[in-house]
């Protein structure tokens, strides 16, 4: 067994084969008979080898790698996506580098920073704005996807996102559809995404002639946010019946503050939230929510970014898919005084 980390020179002596058709074999190529390639596999794995990628790109003039930038990977929003970015990349034989965000704007410029180093192909961004120095970065030869937003018209940028609007009007005529008109609305802040939110919230309100209870309580994309907004709701001296909350990690908090007030959901008040993500459905929240196809938006992701890099520029597109209603248990008619 040789000394210190295995070269390919050790496998290829291993398996009685040349460098060049273990070089060959591990990439992949129909050049290379089946038992020759399970040959070399065998004799790399026994060794403990793996290529050394960065070389290989070197050679290639390619890295065929990814970056990812996270915006918050407290919000499980993101898990689930990132879960569909990463499984089409690795079918597109893509790696990806993932790296997340910081309310220190100067770490999150480093993070971008790494990312650029890593000599990586394009980038895919998660989250409802573009991470500082993206848009420097951003250019033909390292095209880039925002996930979750429809950002202003950039060069280069393509989005992937859901229709906010016909998602928040399908949260509002589930609520309706219910018996509910006392119908507020926790925001999630002042980023584009949720203003987008807010204004559909406002829209189908006033669709069904609910304008006397249009009421937007400022509020977070946050546990904490949905918390402190639905408390705030809640002490109002008119107690809506039915909470609209902008994502569904606010939406927890919204169900932690109405159990702190000792109320039933859905028997006192019903909860909605958006997203869809796999943390809503868990048996012990049973969140309503307005789904996303969170995990089909990041493979729609990895494949606009990987088809722009193989294929070449194109047109900016603009993906939008559409939500769905998730119905499950905190939502419900309002009880009858």
């Amino acid at each position: 067994m040789p000394s210190g980390e295995p070269t390919i020179r050790d496998v290829a002596a291993k398996a009685g084969v040349s460098k060049s058709l273990v070089s060959l074999a591990l990439q992949g190529s129909s050049r290379v008979a089946p038992e020759t390639r399970r040959s070399i596999q065998r004799a790399a794995d026994e060794l403990g080898y793996r290529p050394n990628a960065i070389a290989r790109s070197l050679g290639a003039h390619r890295s065929r790698t990814i970056g990812v930038y996270v915006l918050d990977l407290h919000n499980p929003i993101y898990v689930d996506i990132l879960d569909g970015v990463q499984a089409e990349a690795h079918r597109l034989d893509y790696r990806t580098i993932v790296v997340m965000g910081s309310s220190d704007r100067r770490i999150e410029r480093a993070e971008l920073d790494k990312l650029m180093e890593f000599r990586v192909e394009g980038l895919i961004t998660m989250g409802h704005r573009l991470p500082v120095g993206a848009r420097d970065a951003i250019s033909d030869s390292c095209p880039a996807v925002l996930v979750g937003a429809e950002p202003r018209l950039t060069p280069h940028l393509l989005s992937v996102c859901t229709d906010d609007t016909r998602g928040t009007a399908l949260a509002v005529d589930h609520l309706v559809g219910l018996g509910h008109s006392a119908i507020a609305h926790v925001t999630g802040g002042t980023n584009s995404v949720a203003r987008k939110r807010e204004r559909g919230y406002v829209q189908a309100m006033e669709r069904h002639g609910l304008h006397e209870h249009i009421r937007c309580i400022p509020g977070g994309f946050t546990d904490e946010d949905g918390y402190h907004g639905t408390i705030e709701a809640l002490d109002a001296a008119v107690r809506p019946t039915a909470l609209f909350v902008a994502n569904d990690f606010a939406a927890i908090g919204a169900l932690a503050a109405a159990a702190d007030r000792g109320l039933d959901v859905p028997g006192d008040i019903s909860i909605v939230g958006y997203d869809g993500t796999r943390l809503s459905g868990l048996r012990s929240i049973g969140l309503t929510t307005v789904a996303q196809p969170l995990t089909d938006m990041g493979v729609a992701a990895s494949r606009e970014l990987c088809s722009r890099l193989d294929d070449g520029p194109g047109a900016t597109r603009r993906v939008r898919m559409s939500p769905d209603m998730m119905i499950r248990t905190s939502t419900a008619p309002p009880r009858k005084s």
